[in-house]
């Protein structure tokens, strides 16, 4: 059993081979994340090309800088998130910045400053919702599944997953309660950690 003070093994042998330079170790965590760092990136820039070429940036990142991450601070499953959230918010203010730009030498109004910080918010609230669902315990993700898609109620909620309707309400409101923490600060759960 891990205490708090040990990381998981897995995250502590990955950060050491990717340290040494193992590509074999660098194409394990690309099959074992790349969809996490796409889905992510599309969630805060809205655009498969864009996500795409965040999801590279995140793994030659990856590549280069893995001293970057430590194993004690965050999982690495965690560490990849936050890395690709900032990668695709600069991506997102940039992308927004030429934009502005653009409209500076058109005779139109260019965006308000706010709009490009509504947008950044929106985005990150989006991806830390997506971070929360992925994240969470496949019995919370289930249910919340099941009363949002389906449009099923508690008591349908437990039928179709055979636990009490008690147990499916208490599903409920911890995989709601989690969802509600994505307006906390805007980037997953655990970030914090330098890029």
């Amino acid at each position: 059993m891990a205490t708090k003070d040990a990381p998981p093994r897995w995250d502590r042998k990955m950060q050491q081979r990717l340290a040494r330079g193992e590509a074999a170790a660098l194409g394990e965590v690309y099959d074992r994340f790349a969809s996490l760092v796409h889905s992510l990136a599309h969630r805060v820039l809205g655009d498969e090309k864009a996500a795409d070429g965040v999801t590279r940036e995140v793994f030659a990142h990856i590549w280069e800088h893995p001293e970057t991450y430590d194993p004690r601070q965050s999982p690495l499953r965690t560490w990849i998130a936050d890395v690709t959230h900032r990668l695709a918010v600069q991506r997102l203010r940039d992308r927004e910045e030429g934009r502005r730009q653009e409209a500076d030498r058109d005779p139109g109004e260019p965006p308000a400053h706010e709009e490009l910080e509504h947008k950044v918010r929106h985005a990150s609230v989006a991806a830390r919702a997506d971070y929360i669902v992925h994240s969470m315990p496949l019995p919370l993700r289930r249910a919340l599944e099941l009363a949002y898609f389906q449009r099923r109620d508690y008591r349908q909620t437990a039928a179709d997953l055979g636990v009490t309707e008690d147990e499916a309400r208490r599903r409920l409101r911890l995989g709601l309660q989690l969802l509600a923490t994505a307006h906390d600060t805007g980037t997953p759960p655990g970030h914090g950690g330098a890029v």
